[in-house]
C-alpha cells in the first residue's frame, strides 16, 4: 500500500488504460477546499473528497480542479488504494473543440429558410477546421460561414475526451470496497493577491488611521467554494525601486525592523490566515479587510537626494513624504507588499487624497516613509563651487575622515600616479511654505564613482550611518526662509 502515490501526468484527452473491473466514477464536486494564494500568480489547493471505491481497478474523476493546474504537481493521498494512472483532461466542451472533434466525422446541417421558415436537413463532412469549417456536402465542398446566416449545425454526441468542466481522473486499485476522504492537492497558476492600504493623515494630531485590504484575484477558470483561505507573503512580488537618484522615489523602507510579527511564520514567509471561510468566484476580484490601525503617530516631511557631485541648473521641488512606524505604538504588525493611497485632512476636515506609494513587503518594528508627490513650496538645488587637487601631504591628513564600509576601512593600492580632489558642494534650500519644514537630503554616489571618500568638513553634521556610497543630513529651513548645507568631499581617483 502506498499512502501517497504520485504519478506522471498526461497532458492530452482521456487515455485508454487497462479493463477495469468498475465503471467510470465520477467524484463529488469539490469537497472541503482550502487555498493557499502566495505573492505571485501561485496557490497551493487542497481539496478533500468523500469517494466511493469499489473493490479492485477503476476510474475516478475530479471534476472542478482549476484549468491552469500544474498536473506535475498533483498529489493523492488516502487509504487501502494504489494510484496506477492519472490524467488531467483540459480540453474542455465548446462550440470550437465540437467542431474540430468532428474532423473526418459527419454532422447534421439545418438551414431554415428566411422566406418561409421551412426547414431543411442535410449530412455532411467535417473535412477541416483551420481559420473556418470546410465541408463535403453531398459532393459539394462548401465554407460553413459566421455571417448569421440561419444554419444550426446537430453533433450526433459529445467526444468521450471533452469535459465540461476542467476534470482530473485517475485510475486505482482499491484494496477493499467502501466510501473514504480522498485528499487531492495541487499547484495551480492564475490566482493572486496583493494588499492595499488606505491611510489618513491628521495634521493637526499627527496621527494617521491605516486601513489594509487584501485585493484577491481569482484568473484560474475555476471557482472555490466556501474555502479556507491562507495568504503568504514571498518575495517575488512587488516593485523594485532605486534607492538613489534624483527624480526616482527614496525606497519606502527606511529602516527594517526586528520585532515579532502577528502574522504567522512560514518557513522565511509571513502567513496570514484568514479567519473565516470566503468563496473564491472564478474570473472574480474581492476585497477582504485585514488591518485596521487607528490614530498610528506619523509625521509630515520632505526628502531630497542628489547623484554625483554636480551642479543642478534650477532649484528642485523635494519629496512630500510621511513617516510612520510598524512597531510597538505603531500599526503593531508587518505589512505585505502593495499600494498605499494617502489622504490627508483639509482645512474644513474633509478627507482629500494627496498620491500613492509602494512598499514592499516590511516586517514589523520598521519605519516607512511614503513619498506621495512634489512640493512645489520646498525646494533643494545643489552647486559645485569648486573642485581643486590635493598635495598627498594634505591627503594624509583626512585619514581620520573617511566614510568607511560597514565599519571597516579600506585600502586602495594603485599602480598609477594618484590624483587627490577636493570638491566643494554648497546645496540651498527654500521654503515659501508659512511652517518651518525639515528636509532628508541624501547625497549619493560617494564611493561608487570615486574612491576613498572623506568628509574633510560640513556645515551641518550628518546622520549616522553604514551606507558607505551615501551621506543623510537633516536639513531644518525655516518658514518663508532659506538654508545652505556646504560639505568638503575629498575623493582619490
Amino acid at each position: 500500500m502506498r499512502a501517497l502515490a504520485m504519478a506522471c501526468v498526461l497532458l492530452a484527452g482521456s487515455a485508454t488504460g487497462p479493463a477495469m473491473a468498475q465503471a467510470d466514477l465520477v467524484g463529488n464536486a469539490q469537497g472541503d477546499v482550502a487555498v493557499t494564494v502566495y505573492s505571485g500568480e501561485l496557490a497551493l489547493v487542497t481539496d478533500t473528497r468523500l469517494v466511493t471505491l469499489p473493490a479492485g481497478e477503476s476510474r475516478v474523476e475530479f471534476p472542478d480542479v482549476s484549468s491552469r493546474i500544474r498536473p506535475e504537481t498533483v498529489s493523492l493521498t488516502g487509504s487501502n488504494f494504489e494510484i496506477v494512472e492519472q490524467n488531467f483532461d483540459f480540453d474542455l466542451l465548446s462550440p470550437t473543440a465540437m467542431m474540430q472533434k468532428a474532423v473526418g466525422q459527419e454532422i447534421t446541417l439545418i438551414r431554415t429558410n428566411p422566406s418561409t421558415g421551412a426547414e431543411t436537413r442535410e449530412r455532411a463532412k467535417v473535412l477541416a477546421v483551420n481559420g473556418g469549417v470546410v465541408l463535403d456536402v453531398g459532393g459539394r465542398i462548401e465554407i460553413l460561414r459566421d455571417d448569421n446566416l440561419p444554419v444550426r449545425v446537430i453533433f450526433d454526441g459529445i467526444p468521450a475526451n471533452l469535459r465540461a468542466r476542467p476534470t482530473l481522473s485517475v485510475m486505482v486499485d482499491s484494496k477493499a470496497a467502501g466510501a473514504r476522504p480522498l485528499t487531492l492537492r495541487y499547484l495551480s497558476e492564475g490566482l493572486s493577491w496583493r494588499a492595499d492600504y488606505v491611510a489618513l493623515y491628521d495634521e493637526a494630531a499627527k496621527a494617521m488611521d491605516l486601513q489594509g485590504w487584501v485585493t484577491l484575484k481569482n484568473n484560474s477558470g475555476t471557482g472555490f467554494a466556501n474555502a479556507k483561505l491562507l495568504l503568504v507573503a514571498s518575495s517575488e512580488i512587488g516593485v523594485r525601486r532605486s534607492r538613489r537618484g534624483d527624480d526616482g522615489e527614496p525606497a519606502a523602507l527606511t529602516s527594517a525592523g526586528t520585532e515579532k510579527a502577528k502574522a504567522e511564520a512560514l518557513a522565511d514567509m509571513f502567513a496570514y490566515p484568514i479567519a473565516d471561510r470566503t468563496t473564491i468566484a472564478s474570473a472574480q476580484q474581492k476585497q477582504i479587510a485585514f488591518l485596521d490601525a487607528m490614530a498610528v503617530p506619523a509625521t509630515r516631511g520632505y526628502s531630497a537626494s542628489h547623484d554625483r557631485f554636480g551642479s543642478l541648473e534650477q532649484a528642485q521641488s523635494a519629496l512630500s513624504t510621511y513617516r510612520f512606524s510598524t512597531g510597538k505604538g505603531g500599526v503593531g504588525d508587518a505589512m505585505p507588499a502593495g499600494s498605499v493611497r494617502l489622504y490627508v485632512k483639509d482645512a474644513r476636515g474633509q478627507a482629500q487624497f494627496v498620491g500613492e506609494s509602494y512598499i514592499s513587503h516590511t516586517p514589523a518594528g520598521s519605519t516607512l516613509s511614503l513619498a506621495t508627490g512634489r512640493a512645489f513650496d520646498v525646494k533643494y538645488q545643489p552647486i559645485l563651487e569648486k573642485r581643486e587637487k590635493l598635495t598627498e601631504e594634505e591627503w594624509t591628513r583626512t585619514s581620520q575622515y573617511r566614510i568607511r564600509k560597514d565599519g571597516v576601512t579600506t585600502t586602495y593600492e594603485v599602480d598609477v600616479k594618484r590624483n587627490f580632489w577636493r570638491t566643494h558642494m554648497k546645496y540651498i534650500f527654500t521654503n515659501a511654505r508659512p511652517q518651518p519644514v525639515t528636509i532628508e537630503f541624501t547625497q549619493n554616489g560617494l564611493n561608487t564613482y570615486n574612491n576613498d571618500t572623506r568628509v574633510s568638513a560640513e556645515s551641518i553634521t550628518a546622520e549616522p550611518s553604514l551606507l558607505w556610497e551615501q551621506r543623510k543630513w537633516m536639513v531644518t529651513v525655516p518658514a518663508n526662509g532659506r538654508t545652505e548645507l556646504t560639505v568638503q568631499f575629498d575623493t582619490l581617483n
